[in-house]
């Protein structure tokens, strides 16, 4: 297998892009089903988690086109997927039409009230016990295959020990077929002993990416051998992933204070109690954007029901303030007259508007929706605004009724209904700037209940063993730490207290002719703009895949007039990275699935044109920092990231168009990863969340240590090449290698080499570093630098010195 070297870029803005994927698993222990597996129909009443089976690439694609919400997507058969996906009733005809198989429902938004009760009986433990009322495809002429392994790992997990290949074909893109890997049963033994698996081809959008598989093993296999069907074959060494550590560590004296899940308000409750204890190594950042709020204006509707019943006489009366506001005071009343030839008229008194109707000669009522509509605007408008049901003509004849305005928000009256502050906590000994700054954040997603966790659980280990552990001292003293536990509160509030799945901020964009009505909320519908695909990098706007402008897509990126960037939350972000400009590293914190991304997140899914990825350093430097974050992920109760769910989000999942990852990678030039904790939903029992929150507050805490290691290198990377220089009978291809993740910068003509000069690259997805053909006597100067900004020998490619290295390969025939 090739080694991939790296080094440091130049801090600024990056050209490539990262995903932010805001994937979500749910729970693996299937509920009673409304399809049944392998049907063609779907029928809900409730939103749910089901699955879809998806033949290729291209339904798969269609189903993100339709703002499909994908939990979590896993390979299925040769070209085949099944997709977990949120679907409510509100959907069911789009995804119904679109002719989707659909499998089990696993998950319905009715199991979330059982985590809200578990909650509730957790909180009321605690006060007992506290007495209180709160708690603390490579190019080849030849007819035989190249193949190319990219990468062999064995790990172990709870659920036994696998083996997990990734190869490249020649033939790749030509065709339909399967690889075979023979496995050896450990040192000594031959290959084939431990048995054979299959790979499979991964494409993407019609392009082959690589052929790949996961298979249990009964020994750990140290050699394979890869054959083609085309003739080709190949033999690699089996790489060790995530290994248990061989020392005994350095344990936390205090950890787990984790309880319960929390609210918005409970969370920067908390994160306030933590600063106001320990103020000289943390302090509370107020955010400068309020959001929109936790707050609805309230409607009436009249004459249609919440299945769309009537709807040729629906009429929505909405009131311009919010229901808090007086909106819920509002009474609409559609009144018969009781007597023959009555035109129609609108009165307004105090709360109420009365609006008598008409009727013919003998009484009976002749006014239609649209008729009400237009005289309640007329002569209520500067209270409402009236409109018929998603567009629909009105020209049915209304019925007399009253309705009392309501803004359908259930949250006590303790939980604001005002613009709402963000918070962030900062913690660290010296906040002036000068240390590197690492920046978790989490509830992008609203319904991602357990994602805060991570973060007061890794504030906690922080500020309550700093002076008494050296590691954790260290990282206070050493960086600059920020968390933010809710980026988005209004949302979190709306799933916590009235629909548990909505995944959005509340910030209503629909339009009256179309899914503005509550009763398309109550059949599942989303209002509100998708924070995670509203940033301000490789953008829907720009013409990349994975989001949407409808406005009830639970991938809405935002109004297409506003343009990127157009919501509180997500300027809050941009501000806090910009301002403190040493943020070198980033977490985003979401669930579920397992999964642990970095860039490229974006492509143009025609061609599948990605965002540009990171160079051969940077690369290198995101799965080696990997390693040690998930390898303590692990250490808490075993829990394997697997290989084929690490990587570039593209490569592990879709498209994400507009997502924090790709702005603060290509933006701010932030080193931006994304964790998905756990295979078990947005809201698992309590003794899951907790043990995830758990587990990722270890790899959180681990990145913390990755920067640290950053800001403290001082070592210089060293470089060497094979074949050595010297005569040579021919052509030779000259490979680099590197102690640690470097660039190699170099140059073929005789000149000094710098920043500018060529460096050398991956070949292409999980591929090899490039190497150098030598056809003719040439002497190649290089320097290595690594991410640290280090150079081998010390030499200093903007000075005047020659301390670089140089090579020349003499070519005798």
């Amino acid at each position: 297998m090739g080694h991939v070297t790296w080094s440091r870029s130049r801090r600024g803005a990056r050209t490539g892009i990262v995903v932010g994927a805001a994937l979500a698993l749910l729970l693996p222990t299937p509920v009673p089903a409304t399809a049944e597996p392998g049907a063609t129909t779907l029928e809900l009443d409730e939103v749910s988690v089901v699955e879809v089976f998806l033949n290729d690439r291209e339904q798969l694609d269609q189903l993100v086109e339709l703002g499909g919400d994908i939990a979590q997507l896993d390979p299925d058969g040769e070209h085949g997927f099944v997709a977990q996906a949120v679907i409510g009733p509100f959907d069911l005809d789009t995804y119904n039409d679109a002719g989707f198989t659909f499998g089990d429902v696993v998950y319905t938004e009715s199991d979330a009230q059982e985590r809200v009760e578990e909650r509730e009986a957790a909180i009321e433990e605690l006060r007992a016990e506290s007495g209180v009322g709160t708690f603390s495809s490579p190019e080849s002429g030849s007819d035989s295959d190249d193949l190319r392994i990219l990468r062999a790992d064995y790990f172990e997990s709870r659920n036994g020990s696998f083996l997990s290949v990734e190869v490249g074909s020649s033939f790749g893109q030509d065709g339909s077929f399967q690889l075979t890997v023979e496995r050896d049963a450990g040192p000594g033994t031959e290959i084939g002993d431990g048995g054979t698996q299959t790979l499979n081809p991964f494409v993407d959008v019609g392009v082959y990416m690589y052929h790949r598989g996961q298979a249990p093993v009964q020994e750990r296999p140290d050699r394979i051998r890869v054959t083609s069907p085309h003739g080709g074959t190949t033999v690699a060494e089996v790489d060790e992933w995530l290994p248990d550590p061989d020392r005994p560590g350095d344990p936390l004296p205090y950890t787990d204070f984790l309880n319960a899940y929390m609210t918005p308000g409970e969370l920067y409750e908390r994160i306030h109690q933590i600063a106001d204890e320990y103020p000289d190594i943390a302090e509370v950042i107020e955010l400068p954007h309020l959001t929109n709020g936790y707050r609805r204006h309230a409607q009436a509707i009249l004459g249609v029901e919440v299945n769309g019943r009537n709807a040729d006489r629906g009429v929505i009366v909405e009131s311009l303030a919010y229901g808090h506001e007086g909106g819920n005071d509002l009474v609409v009343d559609l009144l018969d007259p009781g007597e023959p030839g009555s035109e129609l008229s609108v009165g307004v008194e105090g709360d109420e508007i009365a609006v008598s109707l008409a009727t013919d000669g003998g009484g009976a009522i002749t006014t239609t929706a649209a008729e009400v509509v237009e005289a309640v605007n007329a002569g209520a408008g500067d209270l409402v605004r009236a409109f018929t049901f998603r567009g629909n003509a009105g020209d049915g004849v209304v019925r007399a009724e009253q309705v009392r305005a309501s803004d359908f928000l259930n949250a006590p009256d303790e939980v604001s209904r005002e613009p709402a502050p963000v918070y962030a906590l900062r913690i660290g000994a010296t906040r002036d700037g000068s240390k590197t700054g690492v920046l978790g954040y989490a509830q992008e997603h609203a319904r991602e209940w357990q994602t805060p966790l991570v973060t007061i659980e890794t504030a906690e280990r922080l500020v309550r063993n700093y002076g008494i552990h050296d590691t954790t001292t260290e990282l206070v003293d050493e960086l600059d730490i920020f968390l933010m536990p809710s980026f988005n509160p209004d949302g979190a509030n709306y799933s916590f207290y009235d629909v548990p799945m909505h995944r959005k901020n509340m910030t209503n964009y629909c339009d009256t002719d179309g899914a503005r009505d509550q009763w398309a909320v109550e059949r599942g519908a989303q209002w509100g703009v998708d924070n995670n695909r509203n940033y301000g990098a490789y953008t829907l706007w720009d013409g990349y895949a994975g989001a949407s402008f409808n406005c009830t897509s639970t991938t809405f990126a935002g109004p297409e007039e506003l343009g990127p960037l157009s919501q509180p939350e997500n300027q809050n972000l941009v501000w806090l990275v910009d301002t403190h400009d040493n943020i070198d590293f980033s977490m985003n914190i979401h669930s579920s699935g397992d999964y642990f991304m970095w860039s490229p997140g974006a492509y143009v899914a025609q061609g599948r044109v990605p965002t540009p990825r990171p160079s051969a350093m940077e690369e290198a430097y995101f799965w080696e920092s990997s390693a040690s974050i998930l390898t303590a992920i692990k250490e808490h109760r075993g829990t394997v990231v697997t290989p084929a769910r690490t990587g570039p989000i593209i490569d592990v999942l879709y498209s994400a168009a507009g997502n924090s990852g790709d702005h603060l990678w290509y933006e701010n030039g932030v080193f931006a990863w994304n964790f998905e904790l756990g295979q078990a939903g947005f809201q698992p029992p309590w003794e899951e969340a907790h043990a995830q929150g758990m587990e990722y507050a270890n790899g959180l805490y681990t990145m913390l240590e990755v920067a640290l290691e950053y800001q403290n290198d001082r070592y210089r990377p060293r470089s060497s090449v094979s074949p050595r220089p010297g005569e040579h009978s021919g052509p030779v291809e000259v490979a680099f290698e590197t102690n640690e993740p470097a660039e190699i910068h170099y140059t073929l003509d005789g000149s000094r080499p710098d920043f500018d000069s060529p460096k050398l690259e991956l070949t292409g997805v999980r591929g090899e570093l490039e190497t150098l053909l030598i056809e003719e006597t040439t002497t190649v100067h290089w320097f290595v630098v690594d991410i640290a900004g280090n150079t081998e020998g010390g030499y200093d490619p903007d000075g005047n010195a020659r301390n670089h290295r140089r090579g020349t390969w003499t070519i005798t025939d």
